[in-house]
């Protein structure tokens, strides 16, 4: 395997589907089919879902609500995709922990950084709610920080596209993709991976980053077997 510890970076937005709001159990199923196939493997698997589908922070401040208290509204709904999470994942026995940012142990753990690396260690999902626990940060900026703190090899960014392009390919059918590039070329290109403050830490601290299309099947096992799977971020 080419990696031994990874970070996996999901949208909310991802877990809809089909859907225009909320938990596709279909989607939901398939993604834990996807991480069980590299868990079986040997990969020790930390995961970081966002909180769009049911709730996001920029979007209460647009309709009147607090942007602090809309950020801590996104956190819990991190915390609520978590739990579906870890439940599509024991269904398909894989051992799953949930751990939150923000207090709220009667439905998951705090985060502690020893306990994390140790149930990965002992090979356990582990799953990071509740964002940084801290307004204007984003679930970007809490998948680096989780992914430093617990020395991922890897963060991989599981996305609708394949890759980062020179443009959008949604919008402009001439835009061409990146299979490798660094982070000073996303930041000269102006091109968009994360928000600037998780993309420079994960620079600061020479943390690569894959960005890959999540829902085709079987990429992350490729991506985790060394195949060149969408586009790798590298210093």
């Amino acid at each position: 395997m080419q990696y031994k510890r990874i970070l996996l970076k999901l949208s909310g937005e991802a877990l809809m589907g089909e859907r225009q709001y909320g938990i596709d159990p279909k989607r939901l199923s398939e993604y834990a089919e996807e991480i069980k196939n590299i868990v079986e493997k040997g990969i020790e698997v930390a995961i970081v879902i966002g909180g769009g589908n049911i709730f996001r922070g920029l979007s209460g401040e647009n309709n009147g609500i607090d942007r602090v208290q809309g950020d801590h509204m996104g956190m819990l709904a991190t915390v609520i995709n978590g739990l579906a999470l870890q439940s599509a994942l024991e269904v398909k026995g894989i051992p799953t922990r949930l751990q939150s940012a923000i207090k709220i142990n009667e439905v998951a753990e705090p985060f502690i950084r020893r306990r994390a690396i140790r149930h990965l260690e002992k090979g356990r999902v582990v799953i990071f709610g509740g964002g940084t626990g801290n307004p204007y940060f984003t679930t970007d900026s809490a998948a680096v920080l989780r992914a430093i703190e617990i020395e991922a090899d890897v963060i991989l960014k599981g996305t609708r596209v394949d890759g980062i392009y020179s443009s959008d390919p949604e919008k402009d059918k001439n835009a061409t993709k990146f299979n490798t590039i660094s982070f000073a070329e996303v930041l000269n290109k102006g091109l968009k991976v994360m928000d600037t403050t998780a993309f420079t830490l994960s620079q600061e601290n020479e943390l690569p980053i894959v960005v890959f299309d999540m829902n085709k099947k079987g990429n992350l096992l490729r991506i985790v077997s060394g195949e060149n799977v969408g586009t790798m971020v590298n210093i």
